[in-house]
């Protein structure tokens, strides 16, 4: 009997598809984003909708976090340890750097978890895999959102007066936008080769934590060091969100340019490794 396949049931030039390896810019070609947009958004949609799967308060956990750091904090370290506060409510000075600090955690911890979290769609069929790390990093402006007005309504409360800098905001989301997009996408690599990084991201997060003014005024740390610190990005944007909505000092300049470069380096890096290592994401995962 014989095996030919009927020259009309052939598939035609226009009917194959052939993935090749990209060769546009560090190895991306970012135009080949933009078919899979609707994909991108609904990875969004569900990582939203999964954060909140089931949970009795849904959304109302963005509101609820934020403020009971703030208590903690507040409690502990504005009234009994007695950390200044740069003359203004503890409250909001801590609240201020809260809200971008949750997101940024949020961003990074997601990133990192991405592509194991998604085993089945990595395994089974293509798409960039750039997408999962790229939702992972949108979804947590939600949150960001919510909270977002939270620190307004306190602000009002307190009558706390913006300043000039509200025009920075998005400049400074921005930055944290990059910086946990950066590391996100190299954690969410190296967590796909070595297991133990599931380990390493919360170390990671509180070691930054104590390493970013979020609980304390970065005036208590001067001269060089100022510096030193902006070698951690996020320090810059929690600095920048109290100059901008709560009128206290600029971050210095020179902290806020090695920020910048940490930031850039970092997304480079990043973007970099993700994509040497991406082949062999299906095959090991």
């Amino acid at each position: 009997m014989s095996t030919d396949v009927p020259y009309a049931s052939r598939p035609s030039a226009r009917d194959v598809i052939v993935l090749r390896p990209s060769t546009g810019w560090l190895g991306w070609d970012l135009r080949e984003l933009w078919p899979y947009r609707e994909l991108a958004f609904f990875l969004v949609w569900k990582d939203v909708k999964v954060r909140y799967k089931q949970a009795a308060l849904g959304a109302g956990w963005a509101v609820i976090q934020p403020l009971m750091l703030m208590l903690v904090f507040s409690v502990f370290l504005g009234h009994f340890a007695k950390l200044p506060s740069d003359g203004l409510p503890y409250p909001v000075f801590t609240l201020a750097a809260l809200v971008p600090w949750l997101y940024f955690t949020s961003a990074i911890g997601g990133s990192a978890e991405c592509l194991t979290s998604n085993v089945n769609l990595v395994s089974k069929i293509y798409f960039p895999r750039l997408l999962l790390p790229i939702a992972a990093t949108v979804g947590p402006l939600v949150d960001f959102s919510i909270a977002m007005v939270v620190l307004v309504g306190l602000i009002i409360v307190y009558g706390v007066t913006p300043s000039i800098g509200l025009v920075a905001l998005p400049a400074l989301l921005l930055l944290a936008c990059a910086t946990a997009f950066g590391a996100g996408t190299l954690l969410a690599a190296l967590n796909v080769r070595y297991r133990d990084f599931r380990y390493v991201v919360p170390f990671l997060i509180q070691f930054l934590l104590f390493a970013t003014p979020v609980a304390y005024s970065a005036q208590l740390v001067s001269g060089d060091a100022n510096v030193l610190l902006g070698l951690n990005p996020m320090s810059s944007v929690v600095e920048g969100f109290r100059w901008a909505m709560l009128g206290t000092g600029a971050p210095p300049l020179a902290g806020v340019c090695v920020s910048v470069g940490v930031a850039l380096v970092s997304l480079v890096s990043g973007l970099v490794y993700f994509q040497r290592v991406e082949r062999t994401f299906a095959d090991i995962i």
